[in-house]
């Protein structure tokens, strides 16, 4: 007897760790400092949303194998805040015999919602965030971002690699090797060249995010400040990958996409992560940068 019954693999629960606390941009702190949360009306500083990416690593290599890191895309859209102390579960639906997109989500202890994700492998089709952005309506009006367009391009091509002990910087105030000690899966493929199936350590899921962001101050998008901001979507794909431990690589971005919500005013971003020479595309980083509009002091009331 068989059944259409859809089945999941989930984890075990989690207390991911807040190590943002310290985050400064823009000469002030951030929305995961517990001060600059409560005058935002948020009950503490938040975990930063890619940190719990590392919860759905296992489980896709259950599914993949060593191919999710070398062809993986995870697209979440984060759906409630998580402050350190509460934990968090990651769920994965099982794909049907030779299927290369699954669902993902995570919940709080409580059944809570944290985020809804797609996961895929190679050419897959659209992902989660294909389809949000192909939603989007134009906004009606920008503030924050008015100096922004669809198809503005970083004003200059940014270098970066991460070292395992490479502080990165005032966005994230803490190295690799820091973040290994307190990440939820841990893996010898992070930390250990005789073991890594490519000779290198490689980066975690969730440190790409540190890597691709940790030079986009020299993309100099024309965003108005002071503004507080956060993390609304976020993609990662793979191309080529793994990314590895201090290589050198470079990165090209292009804002496409712009959105508005009450709340908020955003700018979506693609990141594209080449060899260093720029010839060769390693893996793509799509950010919803979702702006606070009560963050901004002289935004005009409605």
């Amino acid at each position: 007897m068989s059944f259409d019954t859809p089945l999941y693999l989930c984890g075990p629960l989690r207390e991911p760790k807040q190590m943002l606390a310290d985050q400064q941009y823009s000469g002030h702190t951030s929305i995961h400092d517990d001060d600059m949360a409560e005058k935002l009306g948020f009950r503490a500083g938040p975990i930063e949303g890619p940190t719990h990416f590392s919860q759905f690593t296992p489980l896709l290599v259950e599914i993949w194998g060593q191919d999710w890191f070398e062809r993986g895309c995870f697209s979440a859209h984060f759906q409630n805040m998580v402050v350190e102390g509460e934990q968090v579960r990651a769920f994965v639906e099982r794909p049907a015999p030779g299927a290369t997109r699954v669902r993902c989500w995570a919940e709080k202890a409580d059944g809570t919602p944290v985020l809804e994700a797609s996961a895929s492998i190679g050419d897959a089709g659209p992902s989660l965030l294909d389809e949000r952005m192909a939603r989007l309506r134009p906004p009606e009006r920008l503030v924050i971002l008015a100096d922004l367009q669809v198809g503005m391009t970083g004003a200059e091509e940014e270098r970066v690699r991460m070292d395992a002990d490479q502080h990165m910087g005032e966005l994230y105030p803490f190295s690799l090797n820091q973040k290994l000690e307190r990440i939820t899966e841990n893996s010898p493929w992070y930390s250990q060249a005789d073991v890594s199936p490519w000779g290198r350590p490689i980066i975690p899921l969730e440190m790409v995010s540190v890597l691709a962001e940790y030079s986009s101050k020299q993309a100099a998008f024309p965003v108005r400040q002071p503004v507080i901001g956060l993390f609304a979507d976020q993609e990662i794909r793979m191309i080529d990958g793994p990314l590895l431990v201090g290589e050198d690589y470079l990165i090209r971005r292009e804002v496409v996409a712009l959105s508005e919500s009450k709340r908020t005013e955003s700018y979506w971003v693609r990141s594209r992560i080449y060899s260093a020479d720029g010839s060769q595309l390693k893996a793509e980083m799509l950010l919803n940068h979702a702006t606070l509009k009560h963050s901004y002091a002289d935004y005009p009331q409605a």
